[in-house]
Parts: structure tokens; sequence; C-alpha cells
């Protein structure tokens, strides 16, 4: 058995003391709790309980790629973030599209993983357009969703056929919305910064366009549909209007696009896709969090080698890592100044990505799978890539002062993680 002695949680929307016994990897007690034979006692000395965050976007490069990142230093990371379940994307080498190659997979998150870990499969057996939709009444089971994350799917059909196929077997679909035929070759965001400086740039519409067209299927055919790393204002305003018409589509953003604007762009470490986009867009998508347009944060963390973003700004890859600066990032930059309340934060961090994904986490109770994320909300320190777990360090975030830093976390009542300073 484990105490959590002298923490505070959420209750009712207010920050309140407790003690928290965890047993058989649940949470037995909550309240005031003395006189209790345990066999290992924590005094939190104050610091936060939240419930785990999960993270429906990353990207853990095994198997194929295993010189970006692994299973085990991908949820090493995660748990140095805070994060206690993460869904990693289909962009690996061989592509998760059979039961076979899925449940390998799963043997081997059995054995090197850190946290949970609930994968995507393909939509498509080889995450093109062209390919067949996979056997999603098979797989549904073995993972979280469906999706062809890095490739938008450029057929209209094919996209009809996939989620005809998930509504039947209550599958999700999350999607990498990009009509490529609008990318035109660039590589940061179509706007004033790209102008002056000459280089190639993504439009808007390149996004949006695919976010209309899907949430349009997405109503036509009953499925569950989720816009991955949304990034612009009209993207949002399709992604409203489709929740307001009853369509099943739920949306993520990035804590780097509710932050940073093209004009910041300054080196590789600043490239990713979808691109950080215009003021108008941030404001947008910061609004849309708050009227629950947005349903969730994710980090879309992809990790690359530092060879690989040290080439130029064509040739460098797109992604930023993110999973150990999310949280502080965001309770700094909305929280901290008042845009957000740390209730609504948790949400997105975790109660609504839960709902989403169907799953048992992302709530504090008596009788609940005890998934936990400590944390020292008045800790202040300076982000630093060369401390990171991950074996990428691509951020454009080093040197950023946070407050708001996780310092344990607990999965299934084991302690995973605990920064060295606690």
């Amino acid at each position: 058995m484990l105490l959590l002695k002298n923490g505070k949680t959420l209750i009712n929307k207010s920050i309140e003391k407790c003690d928290m016994l965890i047993e058989d990897g649940i949470i037995k007690k909550i309240g005031d709790l003395q006189n209790l034979e345990v066999d290992n006692t924590i005094d939190l000395e104050g610091k936060f309980i939240s419930p785990g965050f999960i993270d429906m976007h990353v990207h853990l490069r095994e198997p194929g790629y295993e010189y970006k990142e692994t299973i085990k230093s991908g949820t090493l990371s995660a748990a140095a973030g805070g994060y206690t379940l993460v869904c990693p994307m289909p962009n690996t080498n061989p592509i998760p599209n059979s039961v076979e190659r899925i449940k390998t997979f799963l043997e081997n998150v059995k054995t090197d993983a850190i946290v949970k870990v609930k994968p995507y499969a393909s939509i498509t057996m080889d995450l093109s357009g062209n390919a067949e939709v996979v056997n999603m009444k098979e797989l549904n089971n073995l993972v979280c969703g469906f999706t062809n994350d890095g490739l938008g799917i450029q057929s209209s059909d094919k996209m009809y056929r996939a989620m005809q196929e998930a509504y039947l077997t209550e599958s999700l679909i999350a999607a990498h919305c990009e009509d490529e035929e609008l990318v035109y070759n660039g590589f940061v965001h179509e706007g004033r910064k790209s102008k002056k400086e000459g280089w190639k740039g993504i439009p808007s519409l390149s996004e949006s366009l695919q976010v209309a067209r899907d949430s349009l299927i997405a109503e036509t055919t009953g499925a569950r549909y989720h816009v991955c790393h949304i990034s612009t204002k009209e993207s949002v305003r399709i992604v409203r209007d489709a929740k307001a018409r009853g369509v099943k589509i739920t949306a993520e953003v990035t804590p780097h696009h509710l932050i940073l604007t093209d004009t910041e762009v300054e080196d590789t470490n600043f490239k990713m896709n979808p691109p950080v986009r215009g003021l108008e867009d941030k404001f947008a998508l910061i609004a849309a969090l708050l009227d629950g347009t947005i349903d969730v944060i994710a980090t879309d963390h992809a990790p690359h080698s530092e060879e690989e973003k040290n080439k130029s700004f064509e040739e460098a890859p797109f992604g930023i890592v993110g999973l150990e600066t999310a949280f502080p990032l965001l309770y700094t930059n909305l929280v901290k100044t008042n845009i957000a309340t740390l209730d609504q934060l948790l949400n997105w961090f975790s109660i609504n990505p839960a709902k989403i994904l169907n799953l048992p986490y992302g709530k504090i109770h008596e009788g609940r799978v005890a998934d936990l994320t400590i944390i020292d909300l008045n800790k202040k320190k300076d982000i630093n890539k060369a401390k990171f777990h991950s074996k990428g360090k691509n951020s454009p975030f080093d040197g950023w002062e946070c407050y708001g830093w996780p310092v344990m976390t607990i999965v299934d009542g084991k302690i995973v993680f605990q920064d060295e300073e606690f």
C-alpha cells in the first residue's frame, strides 16, 4: 500500500488538501487519513495531485526508427512529463496494419514501456490514399483508433469508405488534414514571415479544406472523427459548425500552436507540420479551447536526430518534441495568465482524452485506477533540452522559464518517475 500525505487536489473545482491511499493499483481512500499501516508513505508537502495525463498523439518511432526514439525512451519522456498513457502514431516500419504486427508491438510495450501505451493502426495498408483500407473489425480491440498521421487521405472515396467501416466497428478515425496539392513544397506557414524571408509557405487552406470534407463525410456516415493538431482559424470554424449540427467530431491542439506564431520562427526547431500559423489563428485556437470546440491538448511529440534537424530549412524533417514541456508551458502561458483555469487544463490533458478514447481513466475517485501525476505548481525552472529523457532534443522552447512541473508519475499505483529534486 502507498499513502500520499499532505497533497492537494481539485474537489468541486476548488483546490483542497487531501491524503490518498493506494492499494493494488486502485485509489482506496481519499481524505484526512490517519494512523494507517502502509508499505510506503510519501509526504507531498502540498503538491498537487492530478489525474494522469493522456496524450492522444505521439511518435515513439519504434519499430524502424529507433535512432530517433524507442518505446523505452519515449515512454520515459512521457513519464517525466506527467503522462500515464500515450497513443503512438503508425508511421513506423513496418506499418501496424495487421493483427500480427500490432501484437508484436504490444509485446515490446510489455517489456520496455514505462507508461501505458495504446497504439493507432493505419487507416490504409501502406499509409497512402491508394491502398486498401485495413481490416478494422479485426484490429479494433487492439488499438485506440485508425489514422494515417503525417499523410492526409487524399482520396475522398477512400476516406468515405474508411468512415463507413469505422461506423460499423465503432472505431475512431483520427486525421492529419492536409491537401497535398495545396502544400506547394512549403515548409512554414504562408504569411508575413515567409514572404519576408522568401520561404515557401503552406497556406491554411491546405488544412481547412480537408477538415471541411471530412466533417461532411463524418456527418453522412455517423463515424467518430477526430481532427489531429488543428492549426487554423478556418478549421476551428468548421469544427464548431459541425459540432452544432451534431456531427461526432472532436479536435486536438498542440502547445506550440497555442503559444507560437509564424513571426517567431527562427530555425528548424520551429519546423513542424502543420506549421505554427498567424496571430489570428493562435487566438482562434485559444478561444476554441475555452468554448469547447477543441477538446484535447496533444503534443505531437516528434523526435528527430540532431543530424537531421541540422539540415537546411527545406531539407530538415517536420516535428518537435513536447512530452516533457507540455504541461509547464501551458500552465505558465494559460493558467498563470488567467486565460484558463487549472480545472480546464486538466480536462484537456486528462478527462477529455479518456472520454474520446472510451477509457476508464482521467478522473480521481475512490475505486478508480491510480494513474496519477504529482505537480509542483510553484516550481519554477528553465526548460533545458539537454536534460530531456527523450532521444530527441528538437524543441523551440529551450531556455523558456516555466512554472508547474510534474515531479512524480504513478501508473497503476506504482511510481514510474520521480524528479531527482523531489
